[in-house]
């Protein structure tokens, strides 16, 4: 088995008698870039504060980085850096004094260091030139930066980031997706929530799909990309011979428009059908191979469509 940095067994929170979270097992391999993707309110941030502590699980147990919690939580925590329902800093401090009292509270981090790892934490997510400035003037976008700066104080195994990209303008966005590449490559392993589906197929290489409480899907992304069925669609003036001859080929799941016909592919080879359609004497205006996406994924997976694809 691979070995893992976050691992959870029957993790549950009820809230009354709501179950906000349902019995779920997460397995986070380390190394890993693990998309958590759910749309909102499917229970994704009462998840994450029940792995770092911040709430009780009403039942389960859970793991981070091999120590269980919450028993271990003052051996393992200073190993994981996180990002939770966005950032909270002193708002008549700059930037650079936010951080700055951060570190100060951590008794893990060395103080003869804290100046040049404050710079380089800054640099690196792009608010080196706003250091001085106050963070009540701070854009939203800022904000969220500093948060992410805050993580990397210190060397971090384990980054547990909720909605990281909320408020960022476009190059602000790629720039973390950048970052968060690059932290995974040296050897981070990183938790990242999201709603957005564009955000998750970009950058996570596992995903675990949460609906209603529930996890529905664990997999690696390539894994559960395979398991949509692929479709094809035709473009042509004859849609009842076209619709036939694909039948006829055992293209499955037919559906027929003014001039189109799409199909579940399954396991014929598209060239084969394209030769089959034009010997059939079909007019092949245009033939595509529709390669899933996660809001396929997701319909697949829960039977409802996705309400934010970003």
């Amino acid at each position: 088995m691979t070995e893992l940095a976050l691992r959870s067994t029957g993790l549950t929170k009820r809230f009354g008698a709501q179950v906000a979270v349902d019995a779920i097992d997460l397995a986070v391999p380390r190394g890993s870039v693990y998309g958590f993707l759910g749309p909102n309110g499917s229970g994704k941030t009462t998840t994450i504060r029940m792995l770092l502590g911040l709430i009780r699980p009403t039942a389960g147990s859970h793991e981070l980085l091999g120590e269980p919690m919450p028993a271990g939580a003052a051996r393992v925590l200073p190993r994981v850096g996180s990002l939770v329902e966005g950032p909270a800093f002193h708002p008549y401090l700059t930037g650079r004094a936010n951080l700055m009292r951060l570190d100060a509270a951590d008794r893990t981090a060395d103080p003869r260091s804290a100046k040049a790892r404050i710079v380089a934490a800054l640099e690196r997510v792009g608010l080196l030139a706003a250091a001085e400035k106050r963070y009540r003037y701070y854009s939203l976008g800022m904000r969220q930066r500093l948060a992410i700066a805050a993580t990397l104080l210190c060397p971090r195994e384990l980054l547990v980031l909720d909605e990281p990209t909320n408020g960022l303008d476009p190059q602000g966005t790629r720039e973390v997706r950048a970052l968060l590449s690059t932290l995974a490559a040296d050897g981070a392993t990183v938790m990242l929530s999201s709603h957005l589906l564009s955000e998750v197929a970009q950058l996570c290489d596992h995903v675990g799909v949460m609906h209603r409480g529930r996890l529905v899907a664990q997999a690696p992304l390539a894994d559960l990309r395979a398991g949509v069925v692929t479709r094809v669609r035709l473009a042509t003036d004859q849609v009842a011979a076209g619709a036939r001859t694909m039948a006829e080929l055992g293209v499955t799941d037919l559906v027929t428009g003014a001039d189109e016909v799409t199909g579940a592919l399954g396991g014929l080879a598209p060239e084969k059908l394209v030769a089959a359609l034009v010997h059939a004497g079909v007019p092949v205006r245009e033939f595509a191979v529709v390669t899933p996406d996660l809001e396929d994924l997701f319909v697949s997976l829960t039977g409802e469509g996705f309400d934010v694809s970003g």
